[in-house]
C-alpha cells in the first residue's frame, strides 16, 4: 500500500490520530508531488485545513509557483479566509501561464463576497486571453445566470452544448433548462429537461420540468410527472402544492384537497398548503374543512393576509358577524389597514345594527374600494338608511361612473336632479 492509499484507507476508518501522525511524517519529507496529491485527497474529503496546511509548506519551498497559489486560494475561499486568498492570487502576474486561471479564482473570490460586476470583469478579462477556452466561457454563463441576466446566460450555454453536454462536471442542458425556467421562457426550458430526463429520472429535474408544463397549461403533463416524482421522493414538499393546483385548474377539486392535505401531513408547518387545502374545501361546500384549514394557516402566520381575507369572505358569506369581527378585531389583522377587510367589518356590523362602527368601517373601506361596484352599492344604501345623503349622492354618482349598467341608480340621481330644478 502506497502512501495515498494508506492516507485514504485512514480517512475511510476515521482513524484521525493515526492520520495526523502520517501527516506529520509526509509534512518531514521533501516529495513535493506526493505532498501535493495529499492535499488533494484531503480537499475530496473535506479535510480542508490540512490540505491548507500542506499547500503553505510547498509554497514555502515553491514560493514563485503559481499554481500552488491558486490551489491554496481556492481553499482558503472555502475556509472564509477570503482576505488572504485574495492575496495570494493578486501575487500571479500577467506574464504567468496560470493567470487566466488566477482570474477565474479571483472572480470566485468576488462573487463570494457579493461584487457580481467585479467577478464577471475579471471572467471577461481571462477570456481575452483565452477566447476558446470553454471553461472560461462556461465561468461566464454561470455568473449571467447567478446575476439574473439569464438571456445573456443562455446564449453562452447554448454555444457551448452545440459541442459537448459536459463541462467541468457541469450538464449543459441542466443550466439551459434552469436558465429559460428563471427568465420564465418555460416552454423553450421545456426540450432541455426532456433531455435530461431521457439520460436520468432525477427529482428536481422532474420538478422542474413540472413546473414547466404547469406554467405553460398543460396540466395533465404536469401532473404525470409530479405524480413520478412524488413516488420517487414523497418528502419533495413543493410538488404536493403544484400538484394540487394543476388538479385545481383541471377543475378536479376533489383530487387538489386530497393532493393539499397528504402535504399538510407531510408537513404541517406549511402554511401555503393550509390555505390552498381551505380555498379547495370552500369549492366543493365543506365550510367547516376549509375553516379548519384557513385558522390553521393563521395560527402558523397571523398575518398571512391571503389567509385572513378568505377566512373573513368565509364569515361574511355565512353572516357569521361575531367571528367575522373576531377575528378583524381582536387579532393582528386590527393593525393591517386593508380595504376589503373593512368592508368585511361594515357590513357585519350594519347587521348586527352596530351602525356607528358600521359607518367607521365604510369610511375607512372607501378610498380602497372605489372601484367595487357590490361596495359601493351597499355604501349607498347604508348611507341612504343613515339620512346622510349628500354623502350618498357622492357614492352614487362614482357608482355609476364604474357600473354603467346600475339602472336603479341613474334613475335615482336623474330623480335628484329633477328636484334640484
Amino acid at each position: 500500500m502506497n502512501t495515498l492509499q494508506e492516507l485514504e484507507q485512514l480517512l475511510l476508518d476515521g482513524d484521525l490520530e493515526s492520520l495526523n501522525d502520517r501527516i506529520e511524517k509526509l509534512q518531514a519529507s521533501t516529495e513535493f508531488d506526493q505532498l501535493y496529491d495529499a492535499a488533494n485527497l484531503f480537499i475530496d474529503y473535506g479535510f480542508l485545513s490540512q490540505a491548507d496546511a500542506i499547500f503553505s509548506q510547498l509554497l514555502d519551498f515553491l514560493p514563485d509557483e503559481a499554481q500552488l497559489k491558486i490551489d491554496r486560494a481556492a481553499v482558503l475561499l472555502e475556509l472564509g479566509e477570503e482576505d488572504d486568498a485574495l492575496l495570494l492570487l493578486t501575487e500571479i502576474k500577467p506574464e504567468d501561464e496560470e493567470y487566466a486561471q488566477a482570474l477565474l479564482a479571483q472572480a470566485d473570490y468576488y462573487q463570494t463576497i457579493g461584487l457580481a460586476e467585479t467577478a464577471l470583469s475579471k471572467v471577461r478579462e481571462a477570456s481575452t486571453l483565452a477566447p476558446h477556452e470553454p471553461v472560461i466561457q462556461l465561468a461566464e454563463a454561470e455568473l449571467l445566470l447567478d446575476s439574473g441576466r439569464y438571456s445573456e446566460a443562455v446564449r453562452i450555454y447554448q454555444k457551448l452544448h452545440e459541442k459537448t453536454d459536459e463541462i467541468a462536471g457541469v450538464r449543459l442542458s441542466s443550466r439551459l433548462a434552469e436558465a429559460y425556467s428563471a427568465g420564465a421562457a418555460y416552454e423553450e426550458a421545456i426540450p432541455y429537461y426532456e433531455e435530461l430526463l431521457d439520460q436520468e429520472t432525477n427529482p428536481n429535474e422532474l420538478f422542474g420540468i413540472g413546473l414547466a408544463y404547469y406554467q405553460t397549461e398543460r396540466y395533465t403533463d404536469a401532473l404525470n410527472k409530479l405524480e413520478q416524482l412524488l413516488e420517487m421522493d414523497p418528502d419533495y414538499f413543493s410538488a404536493y402544492m403544484l400538484a394540487g393546483q394543476s388538479h385545481s385548474h383541471l377543475n378536479e377539486d376533489a383530487q387538489a384537497l386530497e393532493l393539499f392535505q397528504k402535504g399538510i401531513e407531510r408537513d404541517t408547518y406549511d402554511k401555503e398548503l393550509q390555505l390552498a387545502a381551505g380555498k379547495s374545501a370552500l369549492k366543493l361546500q365543506l365550510p367547516q374543512e376549509s375553516e379548519r384549514y384557513l385558522k390553521e394557516a393563521l395560527v402558523l402566520d397571523p398575518e398571512y393576509i391571503d389567509a385572513l381575507v378568505t377566512l373573513a369572505s368565509l364569515y361574511d358569506q355565512q353572516e357569521n358577524d361575531d367571528a367575522l369581527i373576531e377575528l378583524l378585531t381582536y387579532s393582528e389583522a386590527d393593525q393591517l389597514e386593508i380595504p376589503l377587510l373593512h368592508a368585511f367589518l361594515a357590513y357585519a356590523y350594519e347587521r348586527i345594527e352596530n351602525y356607528k362602527e358600521a359607518y367607521e368601517m365604510y369610511r375607512k373601506a372607501y378610498d380602497g374600494m372605489q372601484e367595487d361596484a357590490g361596495f359601493m352599492d351597499q355604501y349607498a344604501k347604508f348611507l341612504l338608511e343613515e339620512g346622510k345623503q349628500t354623502e350618498a349622492l357622492k357614492v352614487i354618482r362614482k357608482l355609476v361612473e364604474i357600473a354603467p349598467e346600475a339602472e336603479e341608480w341613474k334613475v335615482y340621481l336623474e330623480g335628484q336632479s329633477e328636484e334640484e330644478v
